[in-house]
């Protein structure tokens, strides 16, 4: 999907552009009022004098530079592909689920005042049941179009609707126990040129910027430290590994079931809905952005993965077919999880290939050398 570039957007980094530069327009301005008073920076042509224009000269490199850099985020929109794939792998259920949403907006009946449609793309790893996973799926998308900061606060709108849904689906386990259950959940919303991905759990985004793996989330297991430093600040404790010696993830929607891990009202357990979020700009250097449950990422590195959609796209270019590969690849390297996998392309064409540097040692040896070793050598003999 092409979203065509905001003339206003491009105005308003043009204007940034100007602001950016205040030291070289001074120096500029100063350089220019000077001009008839130094007749050293007059050459007999009438041009600048190369000899004494450094300062000038360095502040028009450096101007090229910034404009280089600025142009990298001006002159980008993405155009958006997507595919996905899951298998049950070698459980007796699947309580996986995803979504993919071109246009979150229009999908909901919302009326966006803007010429960019904001996609919407989430894994949902079950646990307990498939209950919390589809439930999330299904409403979380909504509770963020119908929040009334949408879009103008959208990082605020998305941590605020994570907890929300949490609620709705608390109040539906009163009214059905088999509702029990829970849910890590992943989303990545694209904006124009933005990518914000909210997480709660152990599922992971991984952006390929350049063939280079970048960590878009971070998994929400008791291992971690900042995990463990906030569960223990609310009363929970870390048992063989688990939250509470129940749990293998530390934030999860659901679970409301489980004594001692949530809490209602203005109170926080030691089990937290709210996602941790990360917002980035895309450049020309963004290729695509994988989703994958805690399954994919058992056997796969996140380098490795990037590595094969790389690979993969660039025999075909098929998203969809490259999913799937990816989840047969993970069933052949024996992972034990159900498997859901999104990728989502910035472009239209596949990824170029990568051009390695391979670094020129000058061997040789000076006469001084070949002598000292002549000696060595007739020494031994």
């Amino acid at each position: 999907m092409e979203n065509p570039v905001d003339n206003n957007s491009n105005s308003n980094n043009n204007t940034n552009k100007m602001q950016s530069w205040p030291l070289h327009c001074d120096l500029l301005q100063t350089r220019m009022e000077n001009f008839d008073q130094d007749s050293s920076l007059i050459s007999s042509s009438g041009g600048i004098s190369v000899a004494n224009s450094y300062p000038l000269e360095s502040i028009c490199e450096d101007r090229v530079v910034t404009e280089r850099k600025q142009n990298l985020l001006t002159d980008f929109s993405p155009n958006l592909r997507s595919g996905e794939w899951s298998d049950i792998g070698s459980r007796c259920s699947m309580e996986d689920t995803h979504v993919c949403i071109s246009d979150l907006a229009d999908k909901f009946g919302y009326n966006l005042l803007s010429e960019h449609a904001i996609s919407f793309y989430g894994v949902f790893d079950g646990h307990g049941g498939k209950s919390a996973a589809h439930f999330v799926c299904e409403h979380l998308p909504r509770v963020i179009v119908k929040d009334a900061d949408f879009p103008v606060k959208l990082e605020k709108v998305v941590a605020r609707s994570f907890i929300e849904t949490d609620a709705a689906f608390e109040k539906s386990c009163s009214l059905e126990s088999a509702h029990s259950s829970g849910t890590t959940a992943l989303t990545a919303m694209v904006f124009g040129r933005s990518l914000l991905v909210a997480n709660a759990g152990d599922c992971r985004a991984v952006l390929s910027r350049g063939g280079v793996a970048k960590e878009m989330s971070e998994d929400h297991r008791p291992c971690c430290i900042k995990e463990k430093t906030r569960i223990e600040s609310l009363g929970g404790f870390i048992d063989d590994g688990y939250l509470n010696g129940q749990l293998g993830v530390t934030r999860a929607l659901g679970d409301w079931h489980l004594e001692g891990m949530k809490k209602t009202g203005d109170k926080s357990g030691p089990l937290s809905a709210e996602p941790e979020l990360k917002l980035v700009t895309l450049t020309k250097e963004d290729e695509f952005l994988i989703i994958g449950s805690d399954g994919i990422w058992d056997v796969y590195s996140n380098q490795n993965a990037v590595d094969f959609v790389r690979k993969r796209l660039q025999e075909h270019n098929d998203v969809k077919q490259c999913c799937r590969e990816m989840v047969g690849e993970a069933i052949r390297r024996q992972a034990t999880d159900n498997l859901t996998v999104v990728i989502v392309s910035f472009h239209l064409e596949p990824p170029p290939p990568l051009v390695v540097q391979r670094a020129r040692f000058r061997r040789s040896i000076s006469a001084e050398g070949l002598q000292n070793l002549k000696c060595l050598l007739e020494g031994d003999a």
